[in-house]
């Protein structure tokens, strides 16, 4: 398949998970790709394993320098700028007596402050060629409140935010902003301590697709959000959650899995 033929996307964190992931997919799709991230032997096996389609930049999101040096590398090696997906971002744990101005803030460096950057960056471009996409990676917690991750759930809500701001900014102009917001992943971020098996498994019988996430199952939402599939579409946002963020199971009701049923 070829969704994104002649297409080029810059992909931020790409060195692993999702957006190792995303860009795997889109060179498959007929994308060259400019991988991101501040892990730079990881990001450079991840792009050199994909040839001719793909180059890696050293970048921090939250560097306004480097996303001109970013957008710079697309342009000067592969001659256009169709796609942009935020990816890159940081979690901090933390009740909210004992949170760390100096991590929060550099959460929302990353988290916010690095897709506003990016977006600033790319809309010139965009806006020559009369089209271009957006595709900005928020979460689960972009859809609701969950305890201990107050400052990475208001850069969540100020993702999907930022995404509705530009839809209508940038409309006019024929370019598409789309939020997509992952639940749990099977990634570093997602899974810090590597569990495995039915032990990974088991924190997910409350959701209704009774599984972790994979990061190729978010990739094919951002493909799909980034191609012409999605050409009407745009200030929408895409949850790719296993339907966690639906509702709540209630014991004792008919459909609630076993295991949380009461006993």
């Amino acid at each position: 398949m070829s969704r994104l033929n002649g297409k080029v996307a810059i992909v931020t964190g790409a060195a692993q998970g999702m957006g190792e992931a995303t860009a795997r997919l889109f060179a498959a799709e007929g994308a060259r790709v400019v991988l991101t991230d501040v892990l730079d032997d990881k990001g450079a096996a991840v792009a050199a394993s994909l040839g001719d389609a793909a180059v890696f930049v050293h970048h921090d999101v939250s560097d306004e320098n480097g996303w001109a040096a970013a957008a710079d590398t697309a342009l000067e090696r592969f001659g256009g700028l169709d796609i942009l997906v935020n990816n890159a971002g940081v979690m901090h744990w933390a009740a909210i007596e004992e949170l760390s101005a100096e991590k929060t803030r550099k959460l929302l460096e990353i988290n916010v402050m690095g897709a506003l950057l990016g977006a600033k960056t790319v809309v010139p471009h965009f806006k020559r060629s009369g089209t271009g996409v957006i595709v900005n990676i928020s979460s689960v917690d972009g859809l609701r409140g969950v305890n201990g991750l107050a400052g990475y759930t208001a850069s969540k809500w100020a993702v999907r935010g930022l995404t509705k701001a530009l839809a209508f900014e940038l409309g006019p102009a024929g370019i598409r902003v789309v939020s997509v917001h992952p639940g749990g992943v099977d990634t570093v971020l997602g899974n810090p301590t590597g569990r495995t098996g039915a032990e990974l498994q088991s924190s997910y019988t409350g959701v209704p697709l009774q599984r972790i996430g994979e990061p190729d199952d978010v990739a094919r939402v951002t493909l799909f959000a980034a191609s012409d599939d999605a050409r009407y579409m745009t200030g929408a946002e895409l949850a790719v959650d296993g339907g966690w963020s639906a509702g709540t199971y209630y014991p004792g009701l008919p459909g609630t899995p076993d295991a949380l049923m009461p006993h």
